[in-house]
């Protein structure tokens, strides 16, 4: 069993922790929830040793970690997948803390065959994912059989196979009487794990029960009640039914109402006595997510605030698009040729060209009335922004380049026409 008492922790003029005191008892997979920066993992160290309380005292087992005879025997830990020396295989990084205390060979590959790293033992770490990372933290903290186990995110990086898995780990090791102390962000699986919670905030107890307990005491239950939907007249009646048997009444966006402060079965007689039929009545509870940001909800220290971008940009008209700019569309010399036909070569126009109107776009000629040498017209290009008054200036056959400008030539390259 994991005893703390008071325990505080203080960095300089930072108190991460403070007069915190709980028990984890064996036998069941206590979770350990709280926000980002609330002392969780300082708690965590201050359990292993790692850090020397300010105040107070935690215990496991009525010692102190560092008091305890062959520790990692009794005590394992997952607190961060990435310390190890990535030049090491999986097996040798095991193997070396197995001989550091003093624990048969035989039992590294016990525990590389439980975390599914046996076919991979012998790979160097640096190469593993962040999911076999966590594979092999889980199987070192697992290495001395110990009855007291702590995990900080231990399905961190885990795909949906891996997070079934250290799920039913944590309630098999839970179920054989040992101590399982898990810190976890994700609620869901939390909801699904854990059988007893301890919440944190600011370093400081927020909850020490039951899941079932924390979710009903930071939750609101409520009936949800929806009468038929071509007949309001019978929901305006059945609210005022309710209202007059002394429970509350708030509609929904979809038109169902719902009620709190009576139960199922009378708000079903009150239906069945005012004559109104019931599409559907069900009762709501809370997840654990929605009672845990309710209960954390004043301990949050990093909040999101509104973009100050909003508003800036203003939404454009029904069917109004903006025009794309082209560099230099509309100036003396400017060419765009034609696209391409399909599966054809890109248009470019060859030297010494007749003086004619190349042929538009799919074999079409060009656009009757244009000035001799110039691009018939692309129809799929955006109109261009609109110019003075007056003719557009034409560019005679003889002023065109010997060769075609760089965008002419880079769209010439057939990887280019694709």
């Amino acid at each position: 069993m994991i005893e703390a008492v008071g325990l505080t922790k203080r960095y300089g003029d930072k108190t991460a922790v403070y007069n915190l005191s709980f028990q984890v008892r064996p036998g069941a997979v206590t979770g350990f929830l709280g926000p980002n920066g609330s002392g969780k993992s300082t708690t965590m160290r201050m359990i292993l040793g790692l850090d020397n309380p300010t105040a107070g005292r935690v215990t496991i087992g009525g010692y102190p970690y560092r008091r305890l005879p062959n520790a990692p025997r009794q005590v394992g830990a997952l607190l961060d997948a990435k310390a190890v020396h990535g030049g090491r295989s999986a097996r040798n990084h095991l193997l070396s803390l197995a001989q550091l205390s003093g624990i048969p060979a035989r039992r590294v590959d016990e525990v590389l065959g439980v975390v599914g790293l046996h076919e991979v033992a012998r790979r160097r770490s640096k190469g593993f994912s962040l999911g076999m990372g966590q594979r092999l933290g889980i199987a070192a903290a697992l290495l001395g059989d110990p009855q007291v186990l702590l995990f900080d995110e231990p399905v961190n990086g885990l795909d949906p196979e891996g997070i079934l898995w250290v799920r039913n780990l944590m309630k098999s090791l839970a179920a054989e009487g040992r101590t399982v102390f898990v810190s976890s962000h994700l609620m869901s699986e939390m909801a699904l794990t854990a059988d007893h919670l301890i919440v944190i905030g600011r370093g400081q107890l927020l909850a020490d029960m039951s899941v079932t307990a924390f979710i009903s005491a930071n939750s609101a239950d409520f009936a949800r009640v929806r009468t038929p939907d071509t007949e309001p007249q019978q929901r305006e009646k059945l609210s005022a039914a309710i209202t007059e048997a002394g429970g509350h009444v708030l509609p929904e966006q979809d038109g169902a109402l719902r009620v709190t402060g009576l139960p199922l079965p009378r708000i079903s007689d009150i239906a069945h006595d005012s004559d109104v039929r019931l599409w559907e009545l069900s009762p709501h509870q809370a997840s654990l997510e929605e009672a845990y940001m309710r209960m954390t909800q004043g301990a949050v220290d990093y909040r999101s605030t509104v973009d100050q971008k909003e508003g800036l940009q203003q939404p454009l008209p029904p069917g109004a698009q903006p025009p794309v700019p082209v560099p230099g569309q509309g100036q003396p010399g400017w060419y765009a040729p034609p696209p391409a036909p399909p599966g054809g070569q890109p248009f470019a126009p060859p030297q010494g060209a007749p003086a004619r109107a190349p042929a538009g776009p799919y074999g079409a000629p060009g656009a009757p009335g244009a000035a001799p040498g110039a691009p018939a017209p692309n129809p799929y290009a955006q109109p261009a922004p609109q110019a003075p008054q007056g003719p557009p200036p034409a560019v005679p056959p003889a002023a065109a380049p010997a060769s075609a400008p760089p965008a002419a030539a880079d769209l010439t390259k057939p990887e280019d026409a694709r």
